[in-house]
C-alpha cells in the first residue's frame, strides 16, 4: 500500500541521517586494527598559526607560547597576521623574542597565510594550530614518537572544548566535538583519520601540498597525507584547549561557512579520493559526505512521514504538519534548557546543509573572523 511505501522511505532517510552518528561508529569498530609503532625520534619542529583580530585571545596564547619556547628552545614559531585592526599586530610584534610575524597585505585568508608560513618553516615537523587554542606544554614531546613509525605522515592532536555553564550552544558544540573526537580515534585505530581539524594537527614538512586559497587548508593538507600513501593518526595524549562558541548565531554562521568551504574543498580533492583504499573511501563517505547532507535526509524523512499519514488520514497529516512546524519554531527560539539544546542541534544540522548547498552552487569564502562569544 502507498502509505507503507512512504513510511519505508521515511525510515530510510531517517536511517541515513542517523548513520554517521550511531551506525558508523559501530561499523568502524569492526575493522582490523593497525597500531602505531611509536619510537623515540629527534626531529625539529615548527609551530604555525594565523591570526585576524584576536587581541582578546592573544595574551593567553602568547603566554602559552612563551612556556612552550622555554621548554623547547629549538621550537620555531611562525605567525601570519591577516590584516588585523584591533591591536593583534602590536601584541604579536611585542612577542618577537619568541615568534616571527609575517604581515599580510589586507585580507587574504588562512589558506594563503599558512602556505606562506609553510614555505618559511625549517622544522622537519609542521604543527598547525589556531590563535585562540592553547597547547598542552608536554604536547611536542608526546607528538614526536608517533613519527618514529615510518608509515605515519601526519598526527592529529586531541582538542578539549570548555563549554560555558548554562550556555546551550556551547554545551551542544562540546558534545558534538566529543563525538567527533571519538570517531577520529576509531578511524585512527584502523588506519587513517579522514581529515584533521585546524586547532591542532601536524605533518611531515615534505608532505605539505600546494592548493588554492579558497579551500580549507587543514582538511586539504591533512588529507594529502592519506593521498600520499601514509597514515594520518590521532594522538589522544597530545592535547589542546579551546573555548566553545556560546552564541547561537555565531555558531550558525560558523557552520554555514565551514559547510560551504568543506564542500568546495571536497570538489578540489575529488580526483584523488577515488585512488584511496576501499576502507578509506568507506570512512570518507560515512563520516563526511553523509553528514554534510544530514539536513536533506532529515527533511525527506519528515516529508515522507507526513505523506504516509496523508495517505491514511489527510486531516491528521495537516495537524501533524502544523504541530511539527510549531514545535520546530519553539525549539529554534528557546533560550535555555533541554529545548534550547535540541533546537541548537537541529539548527546546526541545517546550517551545515545550507553551507554545503552554497558550496555546491560555487560559493565559498577565503577569509574568516573569530567568533566573539568564545
Amino acid at each position: 500500500m502507498l502509505w507503507g511505501v512512504f513510511l519505508s522511505l521515511s525510515a530510510l532517510f531517517l536511517l541515513l541521517f542517523a548513520y554517521p552518528y550511531a551506525i558508523y561508529p559501530f561499523l568502524v569498530r569492526r575493522l582490523p586494527r593497525k597500531p602505531v609503532n611509536k619510537l623515540p625520534i629527534n626531529f625539529s619542529m615548527s609551530l604555525l598559526f594565523c591570526a585576524y583580530n584576536e587581541a582578546q585571545s592573544l595574551p593567553a596564547k602568547i603566554q602559552n607560547l612563551t612556556n612552550l619556547k622555554e621548554r623547547y628552545e629549538s621550537l620555531e614559531i611562525l605567525v601570519f597576521d591577516d590584516g588585523s585592526t584591533d591591536g593583534t599586530t602590536e601584541l604579536l610584534n611585542a612577542a618577537s623574542e619568541i615568534l616571527t610575524v609575517v604581515q599580510g597585505e589586507g585580507r587574504s585568508g588562512k589558506a594563503c597565510g599558512m602556505k606562506q608560513l609553510a614555505r618559511m618553516a625549517k622544522g622537519d615537523i609542521l604543527i598547525f594550530s589556531d590563535a585562540n587554542v592553547l597547547l598542552a606544554e608536554d604536547g611536542p614531546e608526546k607528538l614526536l614518537p608517533y613519527y618514529g613509525d615510518s608509515d605515519v605522515g601526519g598526527v592529529c592532536g586531541s582538542l578539549v572544548y570548555s563549554a560555558e555553564e548554562g550556555a546551550a550552544t556551547a554545551e551542544v558544540g562540546s558534545i558534538y566535538w566529543r563525538l567527533d573526537e571519538k570517531l577520529k580515534s576509531l578511524e585512527s585505530d584502523t588506519g587513517s583519520v579522514m581529515g584533521a581539524d585546524g586547532s591542532i594537527f601536524s605533518i611531515r614538512r615534505d608532505l605539505y601540498p600546494d592548493f588554492p586559497d579558497s579551500v580549507l587548508d587543514d582538511f586539504t593538507v591533512s588529507m594529502h597525507v592519506v593521498f600520499a600513501g601514509q597514515r594520518l593518526v590521532k594522538a589522544p595524549d597530545v592535547l589542546a584547549f579551546e573555548n566553545s562558541v556560546s552564541d547561537r548565531y555565531d555558531e550558525l554562521r560558523r557552520k554555514i561557512r565551514i559547510g560551504a568551504r568543506s564542500y568546495h574543498t571536497h570538489l578540489h580533492l575529488a580526483p584523488k579520493l577515488s585512488a584511496m583504499s576501499g576502507i578509506d573511501r568507506f570512512k570518507y563517505v560515512s563520516r563526511k559526505y553523509l553528514r554534510w547532507f544530514g539536513g536533506t535526509s532529515l527533511t525527506l524523512s519528515f516529508i515522507f512521514a507526513i505523506a504516509a499519514i496523508y495517505a491514511v488520514a489527510p486531516m491528521l497529516a495537516l495537524a501533524a504538519t502544523l504541530v511539527s512546524v510549531s514545535l520546530a519554531l519553539l525549539l529554534s527560539v528557546a533560550g535555555s534548557g533541554t529545548a534550547a539544546k535540541v533546537g541548537d542541534a537541529i539548527l546546526a544540522v541545517f546550517a551545515t546543509q545550507y553551507g554545503v548547498f552554497k558550496g555546491m552552487s560555487g560559493q565559498t569564502v577565503s577569509t574568516w573572523a573569530p567568533a566573539k562569544s568564545r
